[in-house]
């Protein structure tokens, strides 16, 4: 657990490259939910050109907001009130999400947004919300702090990428944008399961191999435009 401000000179050891390299695949890994979401919540912008600039100003605000919780750590993992609003935030997406009704297509419709400044903060504290549940992971593995930053920066430069692989995706496949919002929901039930039982400890496998399972579904069916081309 991180319990002091980052110290210079850094040390760097043999296996610094080892956990820089499972720190980036972690956040690799646990961040496909989350560009998912992102993904969606930037194509929910009525302004189609607006919506890589929501998409780029949103994780430069994200970026802050999780480097400012990777320095505050220790003091926030004492209060299990963070994760119960990180929680009750990601759920709240799910509810708005399979809660906006149906479009003229018969498929399930995102949120509207008509402003940049109502998508840019949605996004920043989306992925703080995740960041939450990945951070405390970090943790476990590395108690560096400059590590974890590091391995932080390589993951949300993922993520932006990630997030415009998923932008395209959720143009071909019917249940992928539903699957999504699923294992959004999952990491919201895992963050409130570790708020209110602490000592139970839910093995990181367990929730990678769901979310497989979830995508898996997700991508097992393209759309009738997209299969015909």
């Amino acid at each position: 657990m991180i319990d002091k401000p980052i110290e210079l000179p850094v040390d760097i050891g043999l296996s610094t490259p080892i956990l820089l390299l499972v720190l980036v695949a972690l956040e690799a890994v646990l961040s496909a939910d989350n560009a998912i979401a992102l993904a969606s919540i930037s194509q929910g912008l009525v302004d189609e050109e607006l919506r890589p600039k929501a998409l780029n100003l949103g994780l430069i605000f994200a970026y802050v907001l999780r480097m400012t919780l990777i320095v505050g750590a220790t003091w926030v993992v004492r209060y299990w009130q963070f994760q119960v609003l990180g929680a009750v935030y990601l759920l709240w997406l799910v509810f708005k999400y399979f809660t906006a009704g149906k479009d003229e297509d018969g498929e399930q419709q995102r949120p509207q947004y008509e402003s940049l400044w109502q998508v840019i903060p949605i996004i920043a504290f989306t992925d703080l919300a995740f960041s939450l549940d990945s951070v405390a992971t970090a943790i476990a593995v590395s108690s560096d702090t400059w590590l974890i930053i590091s391995g932080a920066t390589i993951g949300i430069i993922l993520l932006r990428f990630m997030a415009e692989l998923f932008i395209r995706w959720l143009e071909e496949y019917s249940h992928l944008e539903d699957a999504g919002y699923v294992a959004v929901g999952l990491v919201g039930i895992k963050l409130l399961i570790r708020a209110l039982y602490p000592d139970l400890e839910i093995p990181e496998y367990i929730t990678i191999g769901m979310v497989a399972i979830i995508f898996t579904w997700g991508f097992s069916e393209r759309k009738e435009s997209t299969s015909k081309e």
